[in-house]
């Protein structure tokens, strides 16, 4: 052994840094944390990479814009559903004030 050391040109952190991923700390709540950790050991996974698929899986359903297309498309699928229940709901209301006249 030296008796000493030069550590001049020594740098603090991890010896090989990881491409694509970066360490951070964060809060999160114990609820969370606890959820994420028992489903991890149930699935036989690590929580942390369960968080990262979760996150991952949140941010692609998240990413498109609502545009005029998918704007009308969803008005197209959900319009016609919803005035059948205004529709029956209206039939229901006739019925019930003949009924007491």
């Amino acid at each position: 052994m030296r008796a000493e050391y030069d550590f001049s040109k020594g740098k603090r952190g991890a010896m090989i840094p990881q491409k694509g991923k970066t360490r951070i700390s964060i809060f999160i709540d114990d609820v969370v944390l606890d959820q994420f950790r028992a489903r991890a050991e149930k699935a036989g996974t690590g929580y942390q990479t369960m968080m990262n698929e979760a996150l991952r899986k949140y941010l692609s359903e998240t990413d498109q814009p609502v545009t005029e297309k998918l704007l009308r498309q969803v008005l197209r699928q959900e319009m016609p559903e919803y005035l059948r229940g205004l529709t029956a709901a209206s039939t229901r209301t006739r019925a019930k004030s003949s009924a007491r006249r």
